[in-house]
């Protein structure tokens, strides 16, 4: 470990770059589609749904109007917090990456546009909480729910902690984590095994290709 490593933080999104947390996601949208009648998508379309505000998602992609997206997104999350939020698995390699961080001083906080309470629960049950000074996400409301407004929050709660993050750095895998650090004016790095496609990482500092890759990345 050099003695100044190249950042002093490290934030975090969670599906697609922490943990593979389509297979329940994907779930409960076809449920939420079963559920109003409509046509179910195929999985690669519903895939899309993954990164962005899905409030967002129900808006732009299927056109609807305030009203009935936010009862679509009241739908889908009664199915997720009952049947889809555990079907998710660590990906192979986090844990360690996480670990090494830590045992170098390096503090780490999550950056997700899941609900923050949801997000809480997913890493409390995937034993992933232990990692990080801070867990951010979107409000219940989605008043605060774009990536600009998370990396924020994650930020300050690392200042407010004592870190300095003044040479942080966000690991994520699609194109709307890019956005979110660039407001912000921290580097971002896109790990490959995750939702995003290789035009969405053309803006990124970085891509990786593997944990070893990514830890070579953070610490070298």
């Amino acid at each position: 470990m050099p003695a100044n490593p190249p950042f002093d933080a490290v934030l975090f999104d969670l599906d697609g770059t922490l943990i593979d947390s389509a297979p329940g996601i994907v779930e409960s949208l076809e449920e939420t589609f079963r559920h109003f009648g409509w046509a179910i998508p195929p999985r690669s379309e519903l895939m899309h749904y993954i990164g962005p505000p899905l409030i967002d998602s129900f808006r732009h992609r299927l056109g609807l109007d305030e009203q009935d997206a936010w009862e679509m997104l009241r739908v889908y999350r009664e199915d997720y917090r009952r049947d889809g939020a555990f079907d998710a698995a660590v990906f192979p390699g986090i844990v360690g990456v996480l670990e090494q961080l830590c045992a170098n001083g390096i503090p780490l906080a999550v950056a997700t546009s899941k609900p923050e309470s949801q997000a809480v629960r997913i890493l409390d049950h995937l034993d992933l909480s232990q990692y990080f000074a801070v867990i951010r996400g979107a409000s219940e409301d989605e008043t605060h729910s774009t990536k600009a407004d998370i990396v924020a929050a994650a930020l300050n709660g690392l200042r407010e902690a004592g870190h300095s993050a003044s040479r942080a750095v966000l690991v994520g895998d699609r194109v709307y984590d890019v956005e979110g650090a660039a407001a912000h004016g921290i580097p971002a790095v896109i790990v490959e095994w995750g939702y995003g496609s290789p035009q969405e990482a053309v803006d990124a500092a970085s891509t990786v290709y593997s944990t070893d890759q990514l830890r070579a990345f953070l610490m070298s």
